[in-house]
């Protein structure tokens, strides 16, 4: 597809809702700019009201363009299932229709961590938090499509989906691997959360396919970009600002690393060439790209699913 600018590209949103989570930072808190520019009101997803008045201080210094749409907070924690839960039902209190959801929120490449609950925090932010939260919309997503509107799904994932060897989702002691046996643990539990993501990215599409449903499922990598999550993570090594400083000519900026979410949520031409984008996985440039093998594999994303739910019903909120 080449080049796209959000500016330009995208149709006016007025009267379309989003929510984009994770979003009082780096690429979120851009992709929040670039739809609330174009119209759309858009739930900014971040676990305190003072990160989200930060956050859209921030948007506004920047410049929201003379036609904004509203921009609110959305309390959401994914390090909990339940917050995760009362976050999606407290957004069906307040909309009738859901357009655009773009689950972009994440942790990066950390020691491994248990939640209050005993389950792995990668896999309970990038994953089952998420995977909760998505379900808890979908029936209103669901609404939305039925009434003729472009409903879309956009998951963020990592090229780094491939790096995970031999992975396995079929039991709950699986999804809480703290990957001690591999020489790069952090790096692996990062992977294995972010081939989680591609797979529900495919199976929901699957799903959704099987009724009928027009809604698109997407996911996306955003590429090299140079956000405060990768900065502050740099900031612990020994030559961090060196890094920082280097990286800084070949990384992308935030603003720019929003460009794919932004395209899959809301590009008209992925509307209008719907059967080629569904459940695909997108890079910088637009383009889609082929997945690792395992990211394709139904026994796996199948397996995931159920897995996912049984976690969820064993914690009371599925």
């Amino acid at each position: 597809m080449g080049k796209f600018d959000p500016s330009v590209d995208l149709a006016n949103l007025s009267g379309k809702v989003a929510i984009v989570t994770g979003a009082n930072s780096g690429i979120g808190l851009y992709t929040v700019l670039h739809l609330a520019r174009k119209g759309a009101t858009v739930y900014l997803g971040a676990r305190s009201q003072a990160k989200a008045d930060q956050a859209i201080a921030r948007l506004k210094a920047e410049g929201l363009g003379p036609s904004p749409g509203q921009i609110r907070w959305l309390d959401l924690d994914l390090t909990d299932p339940r917050a995760a839960k009362r976050a999606a039902e407290w957004f069906l209190t307040q909309e009738t229709r859901l357009d655009i959801l773009i689950n972009n929120a994440g942790i990066l490449v950390v020691p491994y961590a248990r939640t209050a609950d005993g389950t792995s925090e990668s896999m309970m932010i990038n994953h089952i938090s998420p995977f909760l939260f998505t379900q808890t919309l979908l029936p209103l997503m669901e609404q939305t499509s039925a009434a003729g509107e472009d409903v879309r799904i956009v998951n963020l994932s990592s090229e780094m989906h491939s790096w995970i060897p031999n992975p396995r989702y079929d039991s709950i002691e699986a999804l809480n691997d703290d990957f001690s046996n591999s020489r790069m643990a952090q790096t692996r539990l990062y992977a294995y959360s972010k081939l989680a993501n591609l797979l529900y990215t495919k199976e929901l599409q699957r799903r959704l396919d099987s009724k009928g449903s027009k809604i698109l499922v997407m996911a996306i990598h955003p590429g090299s970009v140079l956000t405060e999550g990768n900065i502050r993570l740099w900031s612990h090594l020994w030559c961090g600002s060196l890094i920082t400083w280097l990286v800084s000519f070949f990384f992308s900026t935030p603003s720019v690393g929003a460009y794919p979410s932004v395209f899959a949520a809301a590009a008209p031409v992925v509307r209008a060439e719907a059967d080629r984008y569904k459940g695909q996985y997108i890079l910088p440039g637009n383009k889609i790209t082929k997945t690792s093998k395992d990211a394709e594999s139904t026994t796996l994303a199948a397996d995931l699913w159920d897995t996912t739910e049984l976690l969820l019903k064993q914690l009371g909120v599925y």
